[in-house]
């Protein structure tokens, strides 16, 4: 027998060749166990580490955001067990990490509804098509009564606190969320009553004279119209052209403020979830309204009880306080809300922006700006002037706010002044929700200029 077959035969694997890798073996499963699987490989847990009280206590706080090793885990817990000060310790920790992660909307990406709109009208476009400057109340006002429509009865009547700014201070008003729609209602009723549309508050029934009375001087006292700040209606307010039929207080219901406080008045009790009805189909039937006009009448005068705009400013207005509103609504339900589509929230900035050399205006004759004697006034239509209104964010830009005169032109030669704010930030603002003296994230320049245009900004707002 040669030397080769004795090693065949003895089932012993050759040795490998000089240079050679040697020859991988089979599993042992094949080759020992006849081909039987292997027993399964009981888990090994991590022993805990024999640590002394101090270090287990110092770990708490890593323990608590889940970065300790299987080891020091393992240690952590089994002490845990035994040790009643640590594990008080380590419950508040864990809550205090809950804090910090930030709540997850369960609402839909706000600018998903206009992608998905896009996306069907660039298949099928509309018959009757809702105006570009329509769009943003069609989308704010869809987006609120989403929020609304889960709302038990809690919710409905969950406290809500109105502010706005008024001469060199903030104010406010108390209400509930249905009362906040019962508002919207009142006001927007205003350009209903432009359009030609029913007017919500004669569906009421008027109030009587002690009622009248008491809502007459919170109307007045809420109404800036009337007041000294020289401001120019919440920058979501609306009104006719005309004056409203319905007189629930003392004299004309032309403004903001006076049709809120008849509305309010008007009621045996405070309103409730039925308000949401009038409110929605109001909605509906101003944006099909503007839609079946063929945004013919965007030009038409509406009037805000001091001031006019014309509607399609009227309705960027109305978008603007509705978005508002509905944050003031999600904050006391602690529930969270987005910011307009990017687009929809420019137009309301660039809306604001071509106000402010009126209501600045406006504050200087009140008394409230620098008086015109140190300014160098300008005619009509030529360069002043200005300062440089730089809103960032996906709904910033660039506007040049003429600072002698409102009919003045504004003028990057001319510039005297830079503010910069976050796009929100800056709408907080108008909406007298911030205060001027906190808004503004960059500064340079003439002080007095930028102090005049912020408070200015400011003075935009309104119950």
């Amino acid at each position: 027998m040669s030397p080769g077959d004795d090693e065949a035969g003895s089932g012993t694997p050759p040795s490998p060749e000089p240079g050679r890798p040697p020859r991988i073996p089979l599993p042992r499963a094949s080759v020992e166990d006849g081909g039987l699987p292997l027993p399964p490989v009981e888990p090994v847990a991590p022993q805990p580490l024999g640590l002394e009280h101090p270090v287990l206590k110092s770990l708490l706080g890593a323990w608590a955001l889940a970065a300790c090793s299987a080891e020091e885990t393992a240690a952590v817990e089994e002490h845990l067990g035994d040790c009643g000060a640590c594990a008080d310790e380590a419950r508040r920790l864990r809550e205090a990490v809950g804090l910090l992660q930030r709540p997850e909307s369960l609402d839909l990406d706000p600018g998903l509804r206009t992608r998905v709109i896009e996306g069907c009208l660039g298949r099928r476009p509309p018959r009757i098509p809702v105006p570009v400057w329509a769009a943003s109340y069609d989308a704010e006002t869809a987006r609120l009564d989403a929020l609304l429509q889960d709302f038990g009865d809690a919710e409905w009547h969950a406290p809500v606190r109105l502010r706005w700014f008024r001469g060199e201070s903030a104010t406010s008003r108390r209400t509930t969320v249905a009362g906040v729609i019962a508002h919207l209602l009142a006001v927007d009723g205003l350009v209903a009553l432009a359009l030609g549309l029913d007017d919500p508050l004669t569906a009421g029934e008027a109030p009587g004279k002690p009622d009248e009375e008491d809502a007459a001087k919170k109307a007045d006292k809420a109404d800036g119209q009337h007041g000294p700040d020289g401001s120019y209606g919440s920058y979501g307010s609306g009104g006719p052209t005309g004056v409203a039929r319905t007189t629930g207080l003392a004299g004309p219901v032309d403004t903001p403020a006076r049709r809120t406080e008849a509305f309010w008045a008007g009621s045996h009790f405070p309103p409730t979830r039925s308000v949401r009805g009038p409110w929605r189909e109001q909605t509906h039937a101003l944006v099909r309204t503007v839609s079946f006009t063929g945004g013919g009448p965007a030009t038409m005068p509406v009037s805000y009880g001091g001031f006019a705009l014309p509607l399609r400013d009227a309705m960027l207005d109305r978008a603007f306080e509705c978005w508002v509103h509905a944050e003031d609504i999600a904050e006391a339900v602690d529930y969270p809300y987005a910011p307009p589509a990017p687009r929809h929230l420019h137009g309301m900035i660039d809306l604001a922006a071509r106000m402010l050399p009126e209501t600045l205006a406006a504050r200087r004759r009140a008394g409230l700006a620098a008086p015109s004697h140190t300014r160098h006034l300008v005619s009509a239509g030529r360069p002043g002037r200005s300062l440089r209104l730089e809103i960032e964010g996906s709904g910033g830009g660039e506007w040049l706010i003429p600072l002698d005169s409102p009919g003045a032109v504004g003028s990057a030669d001319h510039e005297v002044a830079h503010v910069a704010l976050d796009d929100v930030e800056f709408c907080r603002l108008a909406a007298g929700h911030v205060s001027p003296e906190e808004a503004a994230a960059g500064q340079l320049g003439d002080r007095e200029a930028i102090r005049d245009v912020l408070f200015a900004a400011a003075a935009l707002s309104r119950m």
